[in-house]
C-alpha cells in the first residue's frame, strides 16, 4: 500500500515559503509540492498553504490550543488524510460538552504530530499561517505543477471560487479537468469587487468614458433563474431565498428562461430613500419570523450587472451586459459619461436621494469574480476603509464597563497578518458599544491591564479624513479623524481592505501636501 503524503512535507514547505520573499520561489516551492500529491491530498495541501482547512472553521480557539499540554511526537508519521480526518471529525462535534470532545481530538491530533507539525497546525487552525502563499501565488503554483496557463487556471479559479477542486481538476486530467469550471445556474461565483476613487473627477479621468451607477447602500445579491427555479445568493455565497421571497418573486416574473444577476438589496423608507444599511441587514437575520419582517421591512432589487442570459457573459464588456440587462430587468439609476462636471453632478444627486455614493465603470470591462481592480471605481464623499478589530480597550467615563477603543488592522499581503492603523472610539454608539464588548469577549484570545485582544474576525467599515505617517506604530502609517461607520457583519476577513490599499492612499494624500 503506498504511503501517503506526510504534514511534515507540507508544514516544511510552509517554513520555506515563508523564509523567502521572492515570488518565484514561493511558487516554485509550492508547485514541486503539489507534483508529489495524490487525489485528497492536492485539495488538503492546497488549502493548508492558503492558510485554512478545507471544513472551514472547525472552532478551535487559541484558549483551546494554549491549554492543550501535549508533548510532541519524536518521529514524523502523520498523514495528510489523518490530518484531515480529524478535523472532520473535530468540525462535527456538537451538543453538550462539545468543548471538552473536542478538546480530547484536538489533543490527540497533537500528540502525534512533532514539534514543527504541532506549531503549523496552531497557526493554520487559528488564520496565523503568514507564510505570503497567498491566492496569486497558488494559482501561478496550480497552473506551473499542471503545465497549463495562469489564466485558465485563475478563470477556472475564480467561477469555482475556490482554488482547492480546481488544483485537483488540473493536476489530475489537464485542460480537461477545467472544463467543469465555468459558469453555471445555481453555482453562485464569487463577486466582482471596487477600488476606490478619491471623488468623480478621478474616476473619469482613470477610466475616459465610464458607466456610473448609484451607490447602494444595501446587501449584495446574486440571483440565479431558469424557468420557474429561482435561488438568491449572499456576498457570501449563501443561499438567502428564504428570507428574501419578495426578490425570488420578482426575479421568477422576469421575461427570461435562464439568467444571473448581480445586484443589491434594499429595504427602502415610505419616501423612496434607503433605509440604514444595519436595518436592511435585518432581514437576512435566521431567526426573524419572515412574514412578519417583509411587511416591515419589505426589499427591492436593484440589478446592475447580468453575468448570464442564455449562456456565459462573463467575458463580454460591461456595455453590453447592461444593455442586455435592461431588456430583461429593472436597472439601478444609471448614466454613461466621459464628463468629469457630468459625472460629479450625478454624484451629488445620488447622495442627495440617501445612497453612498456612485460607481464608475470601464464601459470596456470584463466581469473579474472576485476580483478587485481599476475597473470598477467606488466614489465616495468620505473616505472609507473596511479594516479588521485586534483589539479593544476598556473604557471610561460613558464607556466605563464597555470595550471600547478600537484597535484597527489591514490585512497585509505582503507579509501577512495585519498592520496596525490606530485606534478610535469616535462614531460608536450606546447600541455598537454594548454589541461589540458582548461580541469580543466571545473571541477573546488575551488581555493586559486595559486591552482586550481578540481573534481578527470582526470587520468594521472605518471613514476617516487621510492616511498620516506615524512612528507610533510599526506599519508607519495611522488613519487621521478615524471613526467607525458601521460593523460589516456581511464581510469576511478576506474580504477587507488591505495595507497595501492604504499605502496607495498615503502616497497620494502625503504627496499632495
Amino acid at each position: 500500500m503506498l504511503k501517503g503524503m506526510l504534514l511534515e512535507r507540507v508544514a516544511e514547505t510552509s517554513r520555506r515559503v515563508a523564509a523567502t520573499t521572492k515570488r518565484l520561489e514561493k511558487t516554485d516551492l509550492i508547485a514541486a509540492l503539489l507534483g508529489e500529491a495524490r487525489g485528497e491530498e492536492i485539495e488538503i495541501a492546497v488549502a493548508f498553504l492558503s492558510g485554512r482547512a478545507r471544513q472551514g472553521k472547525i472552532g478551535v480557539s487559541y484558549r483551546t490550543l494554549h491549554n492543550l499540554g501535549v508533548n510532541a511526537a519524536e518521529r514524523a508519521r502523520l498523514e495528510l488524510m489523518d490530518v484531515d480526518r480529524a478535523f472532520t471529525a473535530i468540525a462535527g462535534v456538537e451538543g453538550a460538552g462539545s468543548e471538552r470532545v473536542r478538546g480530547a481530538l484536538v489533543a490527540h491530533l497533537f500528540s502525534r504530530a512533532t514539534a514543527q507539525e504541532q506549531q503549523f497546525l496552531s497557526a493554520l487552525l487559528v488564520g496565523e499561517l503568514r507564510q505570503g502563499a497567498l491566492e496569486g501565488i497558488m494559482l501561478e503554483a496550480v497552473a506551473k505543477a499542471a503545465k497549463l496557463s495562469l489564466e485558465r487556471v485563475r478563470h477556472a479559479a475564480m467561477v469555482a471560487g475556490d482554488v482547492t477542486a480546481v488544483a485537483r481538476a488540473a493536476l489530475e486530467t489537464g485542460e480537461a479537468g477545467l472544463a467543469d469550471y465555468d459558469i453555471r445556474l445555481f453555482r453562485p461565483v464569487q463577486p466582482m469587487l471596487a477600488q476606490t476613487a478619491e471623488d468623480a473627477g478621478e474616476a473619469i479621468e482613470d477610466l475616459g468614458e465610464a458607466a456610473l451607477e448609484y451607490k447602494l447602500d444595501g446587501a449584495r445579491v446574486q440571483a440565479h433563474k431558469s424557468g420557474d427555479q429561482v435561488v438568491i445568493f449572499s456576498r457570501a455565497l449563501n443561499d438567502v431565498s428564504a428570507a428574501s421571497p419578495e426578490i425570488v418573486e420578482a426575479v421568477r416574473a422576469l421575461p427570461a428562461k435562464d439568467l444571473i444577476l448581480d445586484g443589491e438589496a434594499l429595504s427602502l423608507k415610505p419616501d423612496g430613500r434607503p433605509q440604514p444599511f444595519q436595518v436592511t441587514a435585518r432581514r437576512f437575520n435566521r431567526k426573524a419570523d419572515v412574514e412578519k419582517i417583509r411587511k416591515e421591512l419589505p426589499l427591492t432589487p436593484f440589478w446592475f450587472d447580468l453575468l448570464y442570459l442564455d449562456g456565459n457573459l462573463l467575458h463580454e464588456p460591461q456595455a453590453r451586459r447592461f444593455a442586455e440587462l435592461q431588456k430583461v430587468a429593472p436597472v439601478i439609476p444609471h448614466l454613461r459619461t466621459s464628463d468629469a462636471v457630468a459625472a460629479r453632478e450625478f454624484l451629488e444627486e445620488a447622495l442627495e436621494r440617501g445612497h453612498e455614493g456612485i460607481m464608475a465603470k470601464a464601459p470596456g470591462s470584463e466581469y473579474a469574480t472576485g476580483a478587485r481592480g481599476r475597473a470598477w471605481l467606488k466614489v465616495k464623499r468620505a473616505k472609507t476603509l473596511d479594516l479588521v478589530i485586534l483589539a479593544a480597550e476598556w473604557g471610561s467615563g460613558r464607556r466605563k464597563g464597555f470595550l471600547s477603543n478600537l484597535h484597527l488592522g489591514a490585512r497585509d499581503t505582503e507579509k501577512g497578518g495585519f498592520a496596525m492603523l490606530g485606534k478610535t472610539f469616535k462614531g460608536l454608539t450606546d447600541e455598537m458599544l454594548a454589541w461589540q464588548t458582548r461580541e469580543f469577549l466571545k473571541i477573546e484570545i488575551a488581555r493586559d491591564a486595559n486591552t482586550v485582544y481578540v481573534e481578527p474576525k470582526i470587520v468594521a467599515e472605518i471613514a476617516f479624513n487621510d492616511v498620516q505617517i506615524s512612528p507610533r506604530y510599526a506599519s508607519g502609517l495611522a488613519l487621521r479623524f478615524a471613526r467607525v461607520k458601521r460593523y460589516r457583519t456581511d464581510k469576511t476577513v478576506e474580504q477587507t481592505d488591505t495595507f497595501q490599499t492604504v499605502k496607495k492612499i498615503a502616497v497620494g494624500g502625503i504627496g499632495g501636501e
